[in-house]
């Protein structure tokens, strides 16, 4: 049995994702803090397809233990589709953001997706038909006002994923990987990054996608043999394309380019 892993899955993308990976009939590992959107996560899959495994891990992530910890329960599991899609955002100056939780967001964004997705490399890179899907920003080729270090961490999740991919490519190793960089999406993103009780899109936000919508183009992501998905921030139309960011890759003797 073939498994795809899904963090950050108890809202958002990465519970839309879920339903979506489950309507294409694929057992599923969903990691997340909330152990009851899980189990109502799951309730969903198997109205869906009952005879699907669903394999729930609560945990957070923004501990690097709990990182390695997660991704070693993990060991007997075969994983085809690695999907790094928990994070968080924030919006205030750099002056005065709060740095408990920048040190948090920072934590959860960068280190655990580059931790999870550097064992994943490491042990599926060689397979046929692995793939690994992060999930960045419009952010991360934008720089947003007041919500500069958000951005940073998405950059840093847009090339990293992008740097990956052309060096798979460039070791003929069969692994994908792919980013999708959304716009403005219906879930909980806001209110965490505003960090209020509610937030209305509607009225408040003059384009967006819903949760669904996205898991939607993730889908066409996946399917695609493009490297990015990308909302166009003008048009809100979804776009694939190729490496955005330019890559120096090495000369046949080891050295630069």
């Amino acid at each position: 049995m073939k498994y795809t892993v899904i963090t950050g899955a108890s809202s958002g993308i990465g519970y839309e994702a879920a339903l979506a990976f489950a309507a294409r009939g694929k057992n599923l590992i969903l990691a997340a803090r909330r152990t009851e959107e899980l189990e109502r996560l799951k309730a969903q899959v198997a109205e869906i397809d009952a005879g699907l495994d669903v394999v729930i891990r609560t945990v957070d992530l923004s501990v690097s233990a709990n990182v390695h910890e997660f991704y070693g329960s993990l060991a007997d599991y075969s994983i085809e589709t690695w999907i790094n899609n928990a994070g968080f955002g924030n919006f205030a100056s750099v002056g005065e953001q709060q740095l408990p939780k920048i040190e948090q967001m920072i934590h959860l964004n960068i280190e655990a997706l580059t931790i999870l997705s550097s064992l994943y490399v490491r042990d599926y890179a060689e397979q046929e038909g692995t793939q690994i899907l992060n999930i960045s920003s419009g952010g991360g080729y934008t720089i947003v006002a007041d919500a500069v270090t958000y951005c940073a961490t998405k950059f840093y999740v847009s090339a990293f994923t992008e740097g990956l991919a052309q060096e798979l490519k460039g070791k003929n190793l069969p692994m994908r990987a792919k980013v999708l960089a959304p716009a403005a999406t219906e879930t909980e993103f806001a209110k965490r990054s505003f960090d209020v009780d509610e937030f209305e899109y509607a009225g408040r936000v003059a384009k967006f996608h819903t949760g669904a919508q996205m898991a939607g183009f993730l889908l066409d992501l996946y399917d695609s043999e493009h490297t990015v998905g990308i909302v166009n921030g003008a048009t809100y139309d979804f776009e694939l394309k190729d490496p955005i960011y330019p890559y120096a890759g090495r000369s046949q003797t080891g050295s630069r380019d």
